[in-house]
């Protein structure tokens, strides 16, 4: 079964069994035991062998991003008890006059964290939930913003994990790139255009609709779904607390996270696999190109944590049993996060992802690799092919890490269509991670705030879809002109997918006061 569509069955079994049960865990590990299972040849015991060994490879090799959840998960709780996030909140709902303004500042800030889309995820729920929750907002049309403005984010800023890891995976100077890809990618970027357009034109639909509505009516922001909804209790804040005590520590983290960057990129070996003494990189941007993005975040978010705890006991917002205390707070937030992610990798292992075990790597490097498709499709193609991997593993890092080497084999050297159809394989692959229940950053997006996790996917895939569908339009359309050269291909592309935006928001608002009026 090893490099075929078999290897895609843990991930179809799981994400089944979760939309149907809404029991995320037991649907994760009964997939990640039938890939076992179909790997050991039906042997349990054998099984139970792989999967365990599965497990401990995936959470071993990604102990960085696990110490980065911990600490971000103190950090949150720290920022609470300080009265910050608090007072922000209190600052922000005597600024803001409206329910569009406070879906408006909820997205500006995401666009604001674009370091890495597990520390946006997390603060911005935890920040805006209050403000949200004062103008009746539903928490899964909160969980789709933040969502939306997480990895879509990441994934267009030149300094974030996401650059880094994309960078990782392109020969020659991976981040220029990287960077060459951003204008193409329709998906990421039209989804930031349909956030703030919900803000400002009210065009929701689907059950996100019935939510909203349901939540401004009768105040019930959960729209009547409550189980896993509470992370935990809610945590006692300083009424002493000052917006700066927020933003400070904020931009501490920003900061020392891209600090980290720099430092493991000058000094991480990838031959070694170990921090070296002499430098492997000879300028900041190889740096960012060079570095280990886990090993970064884990590095710049422990100093900023130490940082950042002495500044409260400083300013004596937060006190030195406190913050000690905050550790297991924070820990114990984000046990379902990490016991969901750990089950996701393990998942995205045991097919194979990357090669090894059933191999979907294998099969899709040799169904694509004699493929006879006309070339100008191919961005289309590698956007789909991207947004159906990541869903089934959820992992986007994984689907890129697949299909870019791919991509650039098949299409060779760094001409327009190359660059579209790299650009479209990373945003296709953040639509899968979108969509996709197992997904880390769509888990973290529920966790944030504070929604039921198989709310917020249902609710989430609509809306997803339709940019999808725009931007799988627009890279065919791309794909015919790139012989024109990038800038008139880009500008040909835009107006193809902005007008088929503007004509979709009509017709949904039409729809609506065609069924208002009926």
């Amino acid at each position: 079964m090893e490099g075929t569509f078999w290897a895609f069955v843990p991930a179809i079994i799981a994400i089944v069994l979760a939309l149907l049960t809404k029991q995320v865990y037991v649907s994760l590990f009964l997939g990640i035991f039938v890939g076992a299972m179909m790997y050991a040849g039906g042997d349990p015991l054998k099984a139970l062998f792989t999967l365990y060994q599965v497990m401990s490879e995936k959470v071993g090799g990604n102990t960085p991003i696990i110490v980065f959840l911990v600490v971000l998960g103190i950090l949150v709780v720290l920022l609470q008890k300080s009265g910050g996030a608090k007072a922000y909140g209190d600052w922000a709902g005597k600024k803001i006059k409206s329910k569009g303004g406070a879906l408006a500042a909820t997205a500006g800030l995401g666009c604001l964290i674009f370091v890495d889309d597990y520390f946006n995820c997390l603060t911005v729920g935890s920040v805006m939930r209050p403000v949200t929750d004062k103008f009746k907002i539903a928490r899964s049309k909160l969980a789709y913003i933040i969502d939306a403005t997480a990895a879509p984010v990441c994934i267009i800023a030149p300094i974030s994990s996401w650059a880094a890891a994309v960078a990782g995976e392109l020969e020659g100077d991976g981040l220029m790139v990287f960077i060459s890809t951003i204008p193409f990618n329709v998906y990421a970027l039209l989804t930031l255009v349909m956030v703030f357009a919900l803000c400002f034109f009210k065009f929701d639909f689907g059950k996100m609709k019935r939510n909203d509505l349901l939540a401004e009516q009768t105040g019930d922001v959960h729209a009547g779904v409550t189980e896993d909804a509470e992370s935990g209790e809610e945590v006692k804040a300083n009424p002493n607390g000052k917006v700066r005590h927020l933003l400070i520590p904020v931009l501490v983290l920003i900061a020392c996270c891209i600090g980290g960057m720099i430092y493991t990129g000058f000094f991480y070996n990838w031959d070694t696999g170990l921090i070296d003494t002499v430098p492997q990189s000879a300028n900041v941007i190889e740096a960012f190109s060079n570095c280990d993005a886990g090993l970064s975040l884990a590095i710049g978010s422990t100093v900023a944590l130490f940082i950042i705890a002495a500044y409260y006991m400083i300013t004596r917002v937060v006190s030195f049993k406190e913050i000690t205390g905050s550790f297991t707070e924070g820990f114990k937030a984000m046990v379902p996060a990490i016991l969901i992610l750990t089950f996701a990798w393990s998942i995205s292992g045991i097919m194979g992802a990357r090669g090894g075990y059933l191999d979907a790597q294998a099969f899709v490097q040799n169904n694509l690799a004699g493929s006879a498709f006309p070339q100008f499709l191919f961005p289309a193609i590698f956007f789909i092919l991207a947004g159906a991997i990541a869903f089934a593993t959820g992992t986007s890092w994984g689907t890129f890490g697949v299909l870019v080497p791919i991509a650039v084999t098949i299409l060779g050297g760094s001409g327009t269509l190359t660059i579209l159809t790299v650009s479209a394989t990373l945003g296709g692959a953040v639509f899968g991670d979108h969509i996709s229940p197992i997904s880390d950053t769509t888990i973290l997006a529920s966790a944030g705030a504070q929604c039921n996790h198989v709310e917020h996917v249902n609710t989430q895939l609509p809306y997803a879809a339709l940019v999808a569908s725009i931007a799988a339009v627009a890279y065919v359309i791309a794909g015919l002109c790139a012989s024109l050269g990038g800038v008139l291909c880009c500008l040909i592309m835009w107006a193809a997918a902005l007008a088929l935006f503007v004509g979709c928001v009509l017709f949904i608002k039409a729809m609506a006061k065609k069924k208002a009026s009926a």
